[in-house]
This record gives structure tokens, sequence and C-alpha cells, in this order.
């Protein structure tokens, strides 16, 4: 990716939200905090909801996307619909001369996506994407730890995602059962976006995929009962090779009984380490050493070895926090447009392998990402 020229004003830098859904609270709750950023107008297809979620957050105004793209103080859009529209929406952004931030997937297919970032390059503007729970003190205080040798040079790694699925709890849940939804697409952004800041890029995939049910039935809300057809696997499971030569297997399954959020595991030469939820930005950090003669009792009883959590924790938001400050001091910014479309690559490779039933390389790469520093601070003024 070119490191655009387009930078940002003087602080705090003016935000646009196109889409107000669900997950908008806890991104206007976190940028109003930040003092690098001001949100100044919220739009939605949805009018009253955009205008209801103005008055709640104390945002100053609202209106139609159109508005928002047109808003002479807004720098950086952030692209909450929903993911069928997700490249077009951020194209419009980049053609109204704005930066993004989208929240995941960055789309759903390879040639709308690499269009998406080949436009902004041109136009000197940014595109940051979802999740930004990677940037967190969870799993950046794991990433130093690895990085120091803590565990040796790391191996394989073990993830694990799996529950009833959200057709329990979502008003409106069938287009997490659509292309582009399912467990694979709706969760496992947090997972292989996490892999690839430890490890680097994926080289190929192989994965195996089922779909529990045909049809679903929503449970809560209006259309509680209505039943809706399920698109794509609601269970798959993916094997991942590195181009560094670490490997990984990971479930994602909107079919299990038992709810096993987070498992994340990453072995290595001289140790294990167990690395937080990546759907969060914080949480618990442990390692273990191999034995070193065999024990004497059955279950074999290991110490774990807690580690330290360095860092501010803050919430969704703080990927675009980023970005703006990158922007401001003329570097990358992490969660960035090849970050994005590699994930993208990644699953769309895996959804490639399940059908097919063989190995699937993927084509795209991405540069090594750095570790967050620890004192940064997402309070203080800076841009």
């Amino acid at each position: 990716m070119a490191l655009p020229e387009a930078s940002v004003s003087s602080a705090p830098v003016g935000v646009g939200f196109i889409g107000v859904g669900m997950i908008s609270d806890t991104y206007l709750e976190n940028l109003g905090s930040f003092p690098d950023v001001r949100v100044v107008i919220l739009g939605d297809l949805d009018l009253d909801r955009a205008r209801a979620q103005a008055e709640k957050h104390g945002v100053p105004e609202s209106g139609t996307v159109d508005e928002v793209l047109a808003h002479p103080e807004v720098q950086v859009i952030v692209n909450l619909t929903i993911p069928a529209v997700h490249a077009e929406v951020s194209s419009r952004a980049i053609a109204a001369g704005k930066h993004v931030w989208t929240e995941k997937p960055i789309g759903l297919d390879r040639a709308s996506t690499s269009a998406l970032l080949t436009q902004a390059d041109a136009a000197g503007l940014r595109v940051g994407v979802a999740p930004d729970t990677v940037l967190g003190p969870g799993l950046q205080t794991a990433k130093r730890a690895i990085e120091s040798g803590l565990i040796g040079t790391p191996l394989f790694a073990t993830t694990s995602m799996q529950w009833q699925g959200p057709d329990l709890m979502h008003p409106n849940p069938s287009f997490l059962f659509a292309r582009g939804g399912g467990p694979l697409f709706d969760f496992g952004p947090y997972y292989f976006t996490a892999l690839v800041n430890l490890f680097g890029s994926i080289s190929r995939v192989g994965a195996l995929g089922l779909r529990g049910r045909e049809e679903r039935v929503v449970r809560v809300g209006p259309q509680a009962g209505q039943t809706f057809p399920v698109e794509v696997p609601s269970t798959i499971s993916v094997l991942t090779q590195f181009a560094a030569g670490q490997q990984a297997q990971n479930l994602l399954s909107f079919d299990s009984a038992v709810s096993r959020h987070g498992v994340f595991e990453v072995n290595g030469t001289e140790g294990t380490i167990v690395i937080p939820d990546p759907n969060t930005f914080d949480g618990r950090i442990a390692y273990v050493k191999p034995f070193t003669e065999m024990p004497t009792s059955f279950p074999f009883e290991q110490q774990w070895i807690e580690v330290e959590q360095e860092g501010v924790v803050v919430g969704r938001g703080l990927g675009l926090l980023e970005m703006v400050r990158a922007i401001a001091e003329g570097r990358p910014h992490r969660a960035n447009g090849d970050v994005g479309y590699h994930v993208l690559d990644v699953m769309l490779s895996a959804e490639e392998s399940a059908e097919r039933g063989e190995f699937v390389a993927v084509e795209s790469t991405v540069a090594d990402i750095p570790a967050m520093p620890v004192d940064f601070d997402p309070f203080a003024r800076t841009v």
C-alpha cells in the first residue's frame, strides 16, 4: 500500500457516520472520549434512527448519507453498513475525498475490494478496517511477549469460537447467515486478523464446512417466529499455513450447544501462551513452560505464569484513532486496507476450499505489522 499524501487538519478531526445500527453505540461512546476526534454528523437510511442516535450521544447533526459525504467538517467516514455494501459505501466516501474506517469485513469479493484500495491510493486517502481489537492491550501485550522470545520460536496456534448462533439474540439475524455472513465472515476477521498480526501472511488454507440446519428461526423482536434460509456454512474448520512457516487450526461454529469463545493458544519451542479473546481488547495472558522431567502424577499439573497486561484499555474506535494519528505523523496505520484485504482473501479461500475439498493458495500478502507502543494514550491530544 502506498503511503497516502493526504493529511488531516488540526484536532479534533471531524468524523461522520454512515449507518447507526447496534454497534454504533460503542463507537460513539469511545470516539466521544478521544480528544483527537469529534463526531459531527450521523447518517442512515432511517433518518429517525440517525436523529435519535445523534440526540442520545450529543452529536450536533444527523441526516442522509449524501449529507454526511458532503459535510465540509467531515474528514473521516465511519462505515457501519451491512457487509454487502461495505466496499460500495467506502468507495463513495473515497470519491467524496474522505478517509474511511469500515467495519469488518472490508468487502465480500476480491475485485471490488482491490478496486477500493487502488482508488484510495490514487486519491491519497486511507482505508482503515476493523477489527481494532487486535490493537488493544490484550493481544499487543501477548505479541510483544512472543516477539521477546518468551515461548521460543512460535510453531502453531489453536483457536476456537463456538456457540448457538446470533439468531438467539439478534432481532434481524438473516444477514448473518447469508452470503458474507456465517461464523467465517462474522467472527473469522477477529481470529485471522489476530493471527496475521502475530505471524504475518497466510500462504494457503484448507477447510471443511457444514450447515447444521437449512433454516433458522428468529427468536426475538418483531419478527420472532419467522424462518429464514441458511446460505453459508454455519460451522467451518480452517487449517492455515503461514508464509513464515507456522500453522494454525481454527474452529468457527454457530451450531454448538457448548459456548466456547476466545480460545486462542500459541505453542512455541519453549512454551505455550494463552491470548485473550480476539473479540475483546483485553483479558488474561499466561504461559506455561515445558516439563523438565516426566511428572509422577496424572493428570499432569502445569504451572501457569501470568503476564501483566500493558496499555490503556478502551474499545471500538481505537483503530480509527490510531489511523488519524498515523496520517498526522506520515506513517502507515496498523489496521489498514492491505490487512483487511488479506484477511478477506483468506476467508474467501477457506470458503473455496470447503466447496472444492482441497487446499487453496492465498495470493495476497501483507507487510509485518509493528506492535503498538506501550505508552499509546487514547485520551491525549496529539494531532
